[in-house]
């Protein structure tokens, strides 16, 4: 599974059954986020830990016990410290099929009429016991787990309509405008990082001079465009070493790194490991 898209393009779950769940542990190959959207709805619970989440502009560190909801569109990505934490991700339209009862308030949701609270665990005490059995329903997988999980989703729903843990969006329009600019971004990146890029080439697809972008992609994302790129290939290279039987030197070419040696310096410094030790790790 890839969790590095900047724009996800993967399926989650299948045409009839659009949930995913992943369970995240600092072995996992895709421990760390990487700054991405998706068109998909996200609930994060922290189990253990620290994760210090960045949605859009801003940063927040959540605790263990927290359940965070993220919005459709929304920039997210961030660090786990000593954390272990699950992914739920879903498509909304999936509780829309034959369902009048609460297709209004469902479409209010996926228009942005409604925005539902980012830590909806904090102020109310139902959301973490609906959201722990609705990944042990995802995790095990058992007999009628799908009618389970979508029983959990309303009822979890249900919740946060009746303990009023939403507001009504306000869209400003210049944030937005500067958002969609770095997910063009985001996306060329997520495209070509096998290839050559540069910081010119990268802040004229913002729209930005480039200093301005420089500064303001880092505002964003805590690290400067180029940064971000080899952090970015890094992670694209521990799926593939994790997924494939392919040596070092084949996992650095295919993430754009000409020079191995310069990648198992690169790979040192974001992961803390050489890839061959990363290559001994089980996942």
């Amino acid at each position: 599974m890839k969790y590095i898209d900047y724009k996800e393009r993967r399926t989650q779950g299948t045409f009839n059954f659009p949930i995913a769940y992943y369970h995240e542990t600092p072995i996992s190959p895709r421990y760390h986020m990487p700054y991405h959207w998706h068109t998909h709805y996200e609930l994060m619970r922290i189990i253990s830990g620290e994760f210090h989440l960045m949605l859009d502009d801003h940063t927040t560190t959540f605790h263990a016990g927290d359940v965070i909801f993220i919005t459709s569109g929304v920039l997210h990505g961030g660090d786990p410290e000593d954390c272990i934490y699950d992914c739920i991700v879903f498509d909304l339209n999936m509780l829309m099929k034959n369902n009048h009862a609460c297709a209004n308030t469902i479409q209010s949701i996926m228009d942005d009429k409604i925005r539902i609270n980012t830590l909806i665990s904090e102020k109310s005490d139902k959301v973490l016991p609906i959201t722990e059995m609705l990944c042990s329903v995802l995790s095990e997988k058992k007999n009628g787990y799908e009618f389970m999980t979508q029983g959990y989703l309303y009822l979890l729903l249900g919740t946060i309509m009746e303990d009023k843990l939403y507001e009504k969006a306000v869209t400003d329009k210049i944030t937005a405008q500067r958002l969609n600019s770095i997910k063009g971004v985001l996306a060329y990146i997520s495209d070509h990082y096998a290839g050559s890029i540069n910081l010119d080439s990268l802040a004229k697809i913002a729209g930005m001079n480039p200093k301005y972008f420089c500064r303001y992609f880092r505002s964003m994302t805590g690290r400067t465009p180029i940064d971000y790129l080899n952090y970015y290939r890094v992670e694209c290279a521990c799926e593939l070493l994790s997924t494939k039987d392919i040596s070092i030197k084949e996992a650095s070419i295919s993430c754009g790194f000409s020079d191995e040696s310069y990648f198992v310096k690169t790979f040192r410094k974001y992961k803390g490991t050489t890839p061959k030790q990363f290559t001994k790790k089980e996942f």
